[in-house]
């Protein structure tokens, strides 16, 4: 029996308990009664992911970030732009159905993307706590710059931003996928959970680093490890693909990985 676009959309869905309110999350391009060929996910659909899709011959991306340069689909402000056009002309001629999963797999219980880092990290041991926007582990004791080391060589990080004394020892660590860095989510954490260092995606920079950075004027040992949001989220679609082939066994699933958008000159 195919399974069609829509077959797959309501199995993705289907561990969400509830409605995510005014979603993101949906059928961007395509059409949800095709027969799905082959199913690329990628942490973003750029134009060299869909390009690769369509060599595969998959004809269904799963993409947890948008396609066109902004979090919401439903004002596009680029139409007559001709990067956007270009794009939607490339879909659109080779018949590709483009789904966005980013509140659905976040609603996972614990959040599929946290629980994609925390495995590449190789810290499914150390957690203490999965709250609803972050997580706490508690790690063997180890400085700030020993973290570093390990986040950069398990993620296949070139380079991290810290604010704080890398030599400061650090056990209790929170962690924060994607854009959650910012000041409200992160700062109460510190206090909360006695956090000695926190790693996140990204976060406005004149909020929770300047905190840090406050902090350690007044001798506390507090650090901050920012990530970079694709490489913070990206672990969590490749283990959303490696569980959807075991789900999907008849259909080819391809992960696409993403380089990181900025380089370091």
């Amino acid at each position: 029996m195919p399974i069609l676009v829509q077959d797959v959309i309501d199995m993705l869905t289907a561990p969400v308990e509830t409605t995510v309110p005014d979603s993101v999350d949906q059928l961007i391009h395509g059409d949800p009664h095709a027969v799905v060929r082959g199913i690329a996910v990628t942490f973003m659909a750029t134009q060299q992911a869909l390009e690769q899709a369509s060599r595969l011959g998959a004809n269904l991306i799963i993409s947890h970030e948008g396609l066109f340069y902004r979090h919401r689909h439903s004002t596009p402000i680029l139409v007559e732009e001709p990067v956007y056009a270009a794009k939607k002309r490339f879909i659109e001629e080779r018949d590709l159905a483009v789904y966005r999963f980013h509140d659905g797999v976040h609603r996972y219980r614990p959040d599929g993307i946290m629980e994609g880092l925390i495995r590449q990290l190789g810290w499914e041991s150390f957690v203490n706590e999965h709250l609803s926007a972050a997580s706490i582990v508690h790690l063997p004791r180890s400085t700030a710059g020993e973290i570093a080391a390990h986040v950069k060589q398990s993620l296949g990080i070139g380079c991290l931003r810290t604010v704080g004394d890398l030599t400061t020892a650090c056990e209790r660590v929170g962690l924060l996928a994607g854009c959650r860095g910012g000041g409200d989510l992160a700062i109460p954490l510190f206090e909360k959970h006695k956090l000695d260092l926190i790693l996140y995606g990204e976060g406005p920079e004149w909020e929770t680093p300047e905190y840090v950075r406050d902090a350690v004027g007044m001798g506390q040992g507090k650090a901050l490890l920012v990530l970079g949001h694709l490489e913070s989220e990206q672990p969590g679609m490749k283990l959303f693909a490696d569980r959807l082939r075991g789900m999907l066994p008849d259909v080819p699933v391809f992960f696409i990985p993403v380089n990181p958008v900025f380089q370091v000159v």
